[in-house]
């Protein structure tokens, strides 16, 4: 039997309608890119020169994308939300559906975790920050680690 939403549509098997039309308000309106976050570090970046892909994937049979790449020196950095991929300081779980959402924002953690094994084997180097974390000190450990690859290259 296919769930259905409050709205009377059809949702992917698996899927509970959201707990109100409040809950479906906020999740239809989150941003799988180009968050404030992103934003912010991206704008240092550039401000310092730094030249990037957004929103990439690494390499084109994966079916992730990094929020910022340079495939040349294979480095991917993620910016994580805090709900959606587990921040131990920030994170929460909702009550309503709470065992859907477990299993839910535990495959991304394990998807993430994957996914920087995967990357790390092929030879990149992954960096992942929290969307709390303080945009010029997140610009500043890229810029650091974008100067050791570069050195490395040569």
């Amino acid at each position: 039997m296919t769930a259905r939403s409050a709205r009377g549509r059809s949702l992917p098997s698996g899927r509970p309608p959201a707990s109100s039309a409040s809950v479906r308000g906020r999740m239809a309106k989150q941003r799988r890119r180009d968050t404030q976050p992103e934003l912010l570090v991206r704008q240092i970046l550039h401000a310092r020169g730094a030249r990037y892909r957004v929103d990439a994937k690494p390499e084109p049979d994966l079916r992730c994308k990094a929020d910022i790449v340079w495939r040349t020196l294979h480095l991917a950095v993620f910016i994580d939300g805090c709900f959606w991929h587990g921040c131990p300081d920030h994170g929460t779980r909702p009550s309503a559906n709470a065992e859907w959402w477990a299993q839910k924002l535990d495959g991304n953690v394990r998807r993430d975790r994957n996914m920087d094994s995967t990357l790390a084997a092929r030879g990149w180097t992954v960096l992942r920050f929290w969307e709390h974390e303080e945009a010029t000190s997140v610009a500043d450990m890229i810029c650091t680690k974008l100067d050791e690859l570069r050195r490395t290259v040569k």
